[in-house]
């Protein structure tokens, strides 16, 4: 999500190169339809585990070597995607100062670029530093998505993403009841991938664990208003709306909240826009979205 606007303004720049992405398979949808994008080479990671791992990598790496581009960009900086670069033989390999595991021993060029800084900064500052110009109206190329069998985007629904990987980050499930009883008789709809098993009053759609990801995007569309905790999830949301509240418990909203300055953020117990988060200096502590939170929250969703 975050590379997309860089690799539009490389496309932009360079509209006759022809742009491989490499990425996991999982990921693919995402680039369904994006015309800056002719080719996709998967890295098929879960097939590089175990004793498989001779066999299945050989020809992986064969079609890799095999690419030979003019130059490759690591926009991950990790020992990883550094390796992956190399192994494809590019004539030059630009990566970005703040790479780590040692990635940086691996690039022929290094952009100088900020390690607090949000994601989609740092990887415009590596487009940049290789002569590419930066439009003031950044493109994120997203798929419409997929609409899901049998559900109706009518009546209006708020969309509720309250699940993430990261620790203490998701929302408890009374928070998640108490959401939907605030928001009576307003329809909502959770969405996310969780192990967890939750009850919701009638005016709630439990819908975790049964989309797709362009399914995913489809509901982000066709919603009111998507309230999201830290996560993939948000970030989409960010790209293709501005009806958005990303709730951080202990992360920096600035480094990673919704690159989206219309969006709205919840951080320790107080709602801004992200266009007004202070752009220096350390943020208080943060801590759990709490019962107490609900409230204020749901008023500033009717209010939109």
């Amino acid at each position: 999500m975050h590379t997309l606007p860089a690799v539009a303004a490389i496309h932009d720049a360079y509209p006759k190169a022809e742009i491989t992405w490499v990425i996991n398979p999982e990921w693919t949808t995402l680039l369904r339809g994006n015309s800056d994008i002719d080719h996709v080479h998967i890295f098929p990671r879960g097939e590089f585990r175990g004793l498989r791992i001779p066999r299945s990598m050989w020809p992986w790496l064969k079609k890799t070597k095999a690419l030979r581009p003019d130059v490759a960009f690591d926009f991950q900086g990790l020992l990883r995607s550094a390796l992956i670069g190399r192994v494809s033989h590019p004539r030059e390999f630009w990566g970005m100062s703040d790479g780590r595991e040692g990635s940086r021993l691996l690039y022929h060029q290094v952009a100088k670029v900020d390690r607090g800084a949000h994601a989609v900064d740092r990887y415009l500052k590596l487009a940049e530093a290789f002569g590419v110009a930066i439009p003031q109206q950044l493109r994120f190329p997203l798929p419409t998505g997929d609409p899901l069998p049998r559900f109706d985007p009518y009546p209006p629904f708020v969309l509720l993403h309250p699940f993430a990987r990261g620790p203490r980050k998701s929302l408890s499930n009374a928070v998640i009841e108490e959401f939907c009883h605030a928001f009576e008789p307003l329809r909502i709809v959770v969405v996310g991938k969780t192990a967890r098993k939750i009850n919701v009053p009638d005016n709630c759609v439990n819908l975790a664990n049964q989309t797709t990801l362009l399914q995913l995007i489809w509901l982000i569309r066709a919603a009111r208003f998507t309230i999201s905790v830290d996560s993939g999830p948000m970030h989409i949301a960010a790209a293709v709306t501005s009806q958005l509240l990303s709730i951080h418990t202990w992360s920096d909203p600035r480094r990673v909240g919704p690159y989206n300055r219309e969006a709205w953020i919840w951080k320790n117990g107080q709602l801004l826009r992200a266009a007004d988060l202070p752009e220096a200096g350390t943020l208080k502590k943060g801590r759990a979205f709490a019962l107490g939170d609900v409230g204020p929250v749901v008023d500033l969703v009717r209010g939109s």
